[in-house]
C-alpha cells in the first residue's frame, strides 16, 4: 500500500510484518494516537493492534507527509488536515494556536487519522436514472452519516454528469470543494476523476466559491459537499436563480435529521431540492422524490 510510505519507519515495518493483505482493499483508516494502541479501521471491522504509537512515530510521520517542510503545509495543518498524493487525507489534532479568533497552527500534535482514499467508479449507476427527469438533471441532496459513503457517491455522480451518461449528454459541472475532499487537489492536480467537463475551486468558503464559479465558469450544475452552514440556503437559491442545477450532500440519517437544520429545511420547503437520497436509513418517511439507498446491497427504495 502506497500509504505505508508516509508512516514512520517503525510503524511501516510493524504493519508490513502483520501481512494483512486480506484486508488491504477494505482498509479505510489508520489511527495514530500518542502513547495509545495503533488502530486500523476497515469497512466492517476495527483492529486494535499490539503496538503503542509514540510521539516519535507521530513526528516522523508528520515530517514525511509534509515532505520535511511543515511551513509549506501550515495552512492545511491549521484547517486540521493534509491532503496527500492519491487523495488520501490526514486529520491532525493537538494544541491549537489561536490568533484573532482563528486557528493559525496546531502545535504538539498528539494524533492523526489517515483516511485511505477510494474511488468506486460506477457506484451511482443504480440511482442515476432517478435524478433525471425527461433528460433534465434535478437538484439532488445526498444524506448520510459520516462514513456512509456520501462523498464517494457524490464524486461518481459528478463524474457521470460531467462525462455524460444514458440519460443526458455531459454538462459543465462546477465543484466548490471547501475542505478539499471531493477532488482532493494535490499541488493543483485532481486526485479523483470528476469528469472532463468539471471545474474545481478548493479551500474556499462555499458562499464565495459559488459566486466565483457562476461568474467565471458558467456551470450547468454546481456540486457542494456538506451543506447546512449559515447562509448556505441563500447562496444555493442564488445559484439556482442563475440557471444552474445543484448537487449537494449533508450529514444525517433521516428527513427528520436534516429538517432540524434551518438552512436545509428552507431548501426543502421552498422545493429547491427535487431529489433526496438517504444512505442506509433507519427510519422511512413518505415524501415525493425521496430515495433510500443501501450502499451495501447496491439497491434503492423509491418512496412515493
Amino acid at each position: 500500500m502506497e500509504i505505508l510510505n508516509y508512516l514512520s519507519s517503525n510503524l511501516k515495518q510493524y504493519i508490513i510484518s502483520l501481512n494483512l493483505k486480506e484486508i488491504e482493499d477494505k482498509l479505510e483508516e489508520i489511527r495514530l494516537r500518542s502513547n495509545k494502541n495503533l488502530i486500523l479501521k476497515t469497512i466492517d471491522n476495527e483492529l486494535i493492534l499490539n503496538y503503542t504509537t509514540t510521539q516519535k512515530d507521530i513526528l516522523e510521520t508528520l515530517e514525511k507527509i509534509t515532505e520535511s517542510s511543515i511551513y509549506t503545509y501550515e495552512n492545511q495543518i491549521s484547517n486540521g488536515f493534509i491532503t496527500l498524493k492519491g487523495g488520501h487525507r490526514v486529520g491532525i489534532v493537538g494544541n491549537g494556536v489561536i490568533s484573532e479568533g482563528k486557528i493559525i497552527n496546531i502545535s504538539y500534535i498528539s494524533g492523526m487519522n489517515i483516511r485511505i482514499a477510494k474511488e468506486i467508479k460506477g457506484c451511482s449507476n443504480f440511482i442515476l436514472k432517478e435524478i433525471y427527469d425527461k433528460g433534465f438533471f434535478q437538484n439532488t441532496l445526498i444524506v448520510g452519516a459520516p462514513g456512509s459513503g456520501k462523498t464517494t457517491l457524490l464524486r461518481d455522480i459528478i463524474r457521470q454528469v460531467s462525462n455524460g451518461n444514458l440519460y443526458n449528454k455531459g454538462l459543465n459541472v462546477g465543484v466548490v470543494d471547501e475542505r478539499n475532499e471531493i477532488a482532493a487537489m494535490y499541488k493543483g492536480i485532481e486526485q479523483t476523476d470528476l469528469g472532463i467537463r468539471t471545474d474545481v475551486i478548493s479551500n474556499i468558503p462555499k458562499t464565495l466559491g459559488i459566486k466565483i464559479l457562476i461568474r467565471s465558469m458558467a456551470p450547468q450544475v454546481i456540486a457542494v459537499d456538506e451543506i447546512g452552514g449559515e447562509n448556505d440556503s441563500k447562496m444555493i437559491n442564488y445559484a439556482m436563480c442563475s440557471g444552474a442545477k445543484g448537487l449537494f450532500s449533508a450529514h444525517g440519517n433521516s428527513i427528520l435529521d436534516i429538517s432540524e437544520n434551518p438552512e436545509i429545511s428552507q431548501l426543502i420547503k421552498s422545493k429547491i431540492i427535487e431529489r433526496i437520497i438517504i444512505l442506509n436509513p433507519k427510519v422511512k418517511e413518505k415524501l415525493s422524490g425521496l430515495f433510500y439507498l443501501d450502499k451495501e446491497k447496491r439497491e434503492y427504495i423509491k418512496c412515493i
